[in-house]
């Protein structure tokens, strides 16, 4: 299975996301942040990320006669190159948007079912803008958020700190009215 293959599917999208930020889980453990997955669809799927180079094992330890092995992200990995971004057909694209927004209203629900959810107060947002922008626009836009997201991509778990899932996501909807000049 290729990349595009192995992060197609909500569930190791997922596994993925629990594994960001250095955090090194056994499966036990996905699986109990997964709550709405089953143990063996975890298992399977840690599996063959696994297989395929996404996860690799951090260590290894026996616990009761079995092996506990914990699981680190590869993040060379873990993404889809430039060149293989922009070779996707309009298919491609369309099975991995629709497995990355599975993977948001999976991990959505999830959030809503926990005792306690509270997204008012957890400042939970799902905004959508429109707005008209220039190509250098939208690339000063994109540094922009560039800017402010990644210097918190290295934030370590505190006490006071909650682990939120930031997606940002940008399409045109329409092209330029016919009656304008491009800018």
């Amino acid at each position: 299975m290729n990349t595009l293959e192995l992060l197609g599917h909500p569930v190791r999208l997922r596994v993925v996301h629990a594994l960001r930020g250095g955090r090194l889980l056994t499966t036990t453990e996905l699986s109990a942040l997964l709550p709405d997955v089953s143990k063996a669809m975890v298992y399977r799927h840690v599996d063959l990320l696994a297989a395929g180079g996404i996860l690799e094992v951090a260590d290894e330890r026996r616990v009761r006669g079995a092996v506990e092995r914990r699981y680190r992200l590869r993040h060379d990995r873990a993404s889809v190159d430039t060149d293989t971004f922009e070779s996707l057909s309009p298919a491609d694209h369309q099975r991995a948007f629709a497995a990355a927004m599975a993977a948001l209203v999976a991990e959505f629900n999830a959030y809503l079912d926990r005792d306690g959810a509270a997204p008012a107060t957890d400042l939970v947002g799902y905004r959508q803008h429109a707005v008209w922008l220039s190509p250098d626009e939208v690339l000063a836009m994109i540094e922009g958020m560039r800017h402010a997201i990644v210097p918190h991509l290295a934030n370590q778990p505190t006490p006071d700190r909650a682990r939120y899932l930031l997606s940002p996501i940008l399409f045109p909807i329409e092209e330029p009215p016919a009656d304008t000049e491009p800018a």
